[in-house]
């Protein structure tokens, strides 16, 4: 008999995943409503994804992911999503460390990510998990050109933050 609350393992995504992840997405984005935040229409950023090679995913079937590109030379987590039933559960922090460990294998020296500053699952969570507010002196041309994005696309409609943890060394 297996538990099932038991942590699932983080692995890379599979193809045939890809799809069923923007269900994942959409739900985790329906909560930011509660605290008066509303996202412009449009697609979800894993729609766009072809490469399972950039998503790590919790559980089979996923029951959260995270979305990775690259960003100045660094891993860049674009997207972390869980399904809003399983959250609280230990799955967002599986993944982030999981993000961490592949950075450092990668050669990377460490993660960026944008989130919003006042929200309580996004920069107070990332924070308890290491990250940091990085200043916009620090950040590189890509990283600049990112942030102006989110804003021209009408996603930074609360404040955000960049944030960034330095790669772990073993």
């Amino acid at each position: 008999m297996t538990d099932a609350y038991a942590p699932a393992p983080v692995r890379w995504a599979e193809q045939h995943e890809l799809a069923g992840l923007a269900e994942i997405e959409l739900a985790a984005d329906k909560l930011f409503a509660e605290v008066g935040i509303t996202f412009p229409p449009g697609t979800t950023m894993i729609e766009d994804v072809t490469d399972p090679e950039r998503v790590l995913v919790s559980g089979t079937p996923p029951e959260g992911f995270a979305l990775l590109g690259e960003v100045d030379g660094r891993v860049h987590l674009e997207q972390l999503a869980v399904r809003p039933e399983r959250m609280r559960r230990g799955i967002g922090g599986r993944l982030l460390a999981a993000v961490a460990e592949h950075a450092a294998a990668s050669g990377s020296d460490g993660v960026t990510l944008t989130t919003y500053r006042d929200v309580s699952w996004n920069a107070p969570w990332y924070a308890r998990h290491g990250y940091r507010v990085l200043p916009r002196e620090r950040w590189g041309p890509e990283l600049t050109e990112l942030v102006e994005r989110e804003r021209e696309l009408g996603i930074e409609v609360a404040p955000r933050v960049v944030m960034w943890q330095p790669a772990v060394t073993t």
